[in-house]
């Protein structure tokens, strides 16, 4: 009997058990790519997917600097798993700001993404190739605090950060307060 090789697991995947807290309600999973954080996420994507890990049906097809299909403070929850490292420093506080705009005051924002210099280290390793997407060479933890530090201040409070789970990623969890 051949053994089928097993489907790829998601990064997703790896952060459910800690993250999926986080999103209850009415949420988005920005950058899905096939599994969801949680079944009732409203999944969005780009109209052709980077990745496909998983079978959930995609509702929302665009760009992520963009949630103009939402109100201003509706979602429970915005959830983005390895993506954000894909824009440019000068997109990033944008972007941000942008699935801040949609989320409730008392809402989770939720990151999950890679510690550059730990995921090169990583592939390094077990001979692989970094992703060329991935724009800014210092992306970790540390990076996104200060972003958020510098353009939120005042607006949200940390509940929950690790720095370095996953082989190389990290767990970025923060309340809106305000607008």
């Amino acid at each position: 009997m051949i053994k089928q090789a097993d489907p790829p697991k998601s990064e997703t995947a790896k952060a459910r058990p800690r993250l999926s807290r986080f999103c209850i309600g009415n949420g988005i999973d920005i950058g899905y790519g096939g599994d969801p954080i949680v079944p009732t996420a409203i999944t969005m994507d780009m109209p052709e997917r980077y990745t496909n890990v998983g079978d959930v049906p995609q509702n929302l097809s665009g760009n992520a600097r963009s949630l103009y299909w939402f109100n201003w403070n509706v979602l429970d929850y915005v959830y983005s798993s390895h993506l954000l490292e894909d824009f440019s420093e000068e997109e990033i506080p944008a972007v941000l700001e942008e699935w801040f705009r949609v989320l409730k005051p008392g809402g989770f924002f939720v990151l999950y993404g890679p510690d550059q210099p730990a995921y090169e280290d990583y592939c390094n390793a077990h001979g692989t190739t970094p992703n060329p997407g991935h724009k800014i060479r210092n992306f970790g933890l540390k990076y996104i605090k200060e972003v958020f530090e510098k353009h939120f201040s005042g607006r949200y409070e940390l509940v929950h950060e690790v720095e370095l789970t996953d082989d190389y990623c990290f767990d970025f969890v923060v309340r809106k307060l305000r607008n």
